[in-house]
C-alpha cells in the first residue's frame, strides 16, 4: 500500500519566504489616482438640490437651471469615466517588468 508523504524539506520553506504582493507600488499609486478621480467626479455631480433657491431655502415650486450646468453634465461624468480607465490601467500594469 502506497502512502503520500508530505515534503517538508527546507526548499519548500524558501518558496514561502519569496512572497510578493500581486501589485507593486506603481499599481497602488495609479489605483489611488483613479479612486480620487472617481470620487471627485461624483462630488462634482452633487450640489444644491434643484429646488433650492439662491438664498438657500427649499421650495418645491422653484426650478434651478444650474442642474444642467457644464460641471454636472460634462465635466463630472468625464472625470468618473477617466477614473475607471485609470483603474483598468492600474490593474494591467506589470509590477515585475524590468526597469
Amino acid at each position: 500500500m502506497k502512502t503520500n508523504s508530505i515534503n517538508t524539506s527546507k526548499s519548500a520553506s524558501k518558496n514561502d519566504a519569496g512572497f510578493t504582493f500581486l501589485f507593486g507600488k506603481r499599481n497602488y499609486i495609479f489605483i489611488a489616482i483613479g479612486l480620487a478621480l472617481i470620487g471627485l467626479g461624483f462630488l462634482l455631480m452633487t450640489g444644491h438640490d434643484a429646488n433650492t433657491k439662491p438664498d438657500g431655502t427649499w421650495d418645491a415650486n422653484y426650478w434651478n437651471e444650474d442642474i444642467y450646468s457644464f460641471r454636472r453634465i460634462r465635466l463630472a461624468p468625464f472625470l468618473v469615466i477617466t477614473g475607471f480607465v485609470v483603474e483598468v490601467y492600474a490593474i494591467l500594469i506589470n509590477p515585475n517588468k524590468e526597469k
